[in-house]
């Protein structure tokens, strides 16, 4: 990956992260005092659409630390070890997570009148997809375990024609 590849990432993934943190900073704060003052079906879910989003956002946050790690190992060109895995692992797991949670909005808002089935639908649809992007990591996990079986073959049979040498 080449220097300005990186460093595009890299400027890309703290505006993401400066964005996520103004969302958990100001952004949920005022969905609160929004819920305060509502009156109808949602007065009663404040607090689990608060802590969704909250959690939503910290999906997002986790998600975004493993992948600057992992862009620091294909510069360093180490991505192709094990130690890869760890974070691989926890993008997956941020990923199920926040696929949970927003199938877990979605269960939230379906009772009532407050939102329309329609709307609820999407989210589940959101959901699915959010879902659909875990399994797509997950394939490419995959394909990091066969570079990496092959990256460790590679260098036995360099060690054996080192020593045929």
């Amino acid at each position: 990956m080449g220097r300005l590849t990186v460093l595009v990432l890299r400027a890309v993934l703290v505006a993401l992260a400066a964005g996520s943190v103004f969302v958990q900073a100001v952004m949920i704060p005022l969905l609160a005092a929004d819920l305060d003052g509502a009156e109808g079906d949602l007065v009663h879910l404040r607090t689990p659409l608060l802590v969704v989003f909250f959690l939503g956002v910290v999906t997002v946050q986790v998600t975004l630390v493993c992948v600057w790690r992992l862009v620091t190992m294909v510069r360093r060109g180490t991505v192709f070890s094990h130690a890869a895995f760890r974070y691989v692992h926890i993008v997956i797991g941020a990923l199920v997570a926040a696929a949970l949670l927003v199938f877990s909005l979605a269960v939230l808002l379906a009772p009532g009148e407050a939102v329309a089935p329609g709307i609820v639908l999407l989210i589940c649809g959101v959901s699915l997809a959010v879902l659909g992007v875990a399994l797509i990591v997950l394939v490419l996990r995959m394909l990091l375990a066969q570079a990496v079986d092959r990256d460790v073959e590679a260098t036995a049979l360099r060690a054996e024609l080192d020593e045929v040498i």
